[in-house]
């Protein structure tokens, strides 16, 4: 059974919807992709789907991915060299803490809609929208298996 059968269209809509708005007003990008299992170390597992997604290449490399394996309950957040060298140290730890607690809810949506919208004010902050910006990434979200 398809990893998509833990979120609804309105789920999906919602998640891409918060990318499209926290992008709004920086050049930098943020991608989720959500899995059933992560038979490895989570961290390990998302830089393989940070690269699989191409987000290394941004300009800026001010790219976030948000990285989800939902029967195995592994959850991480990953950014770029550019936006980890201006973010607190503490920051994705604390944006990790704010999905998470959503999670617990049962609420993987608007959990990963509220870690996306913190992230997006970082970027906002370290990387202001110019009016030559290009959208480099896909807002969707992308699945596993």
């Amino acid at each position: 059974m398809s990893v998509q059968k833990y979120f609804t269209e309105e789920n999906k809509l919602q998640i891409a919807s918060a990318i499209r708005v926290a992008e709004t007003n920086t050049s930098g990008e943020i991608r989720v992709h959500i899995e059933k299992n992560c038979r490895e170390d989570v961290l390990d597992r998302a830089a393989y789907w940070f690269e699989q997604l191409g987000m290394h290449k941004t300009k800026l490399r001010n790219g976030v991915l948000f990285y989800l394996a939902v029967e195995d309950r592994k959850f991480a957040i990953l950014g770029d060299a550019g936006i980890n060298q201006k973010v607190p140290a503490d920051f994705w730890e604390e944006t990790k803490e704010l999905v998470i607690s959503k999670f617990k809810e049962g609420a993987f949506a608007e959990g990963l809609a509220a870690g996306i919208m913190k992230a997006g004010e970082q970027l906002k902050q370290h990387f202001p929208f110019k009016s030559d910006d290009v959208n480099e990434l896909s807002n969707e979200i992308s699945f596993g298996k």
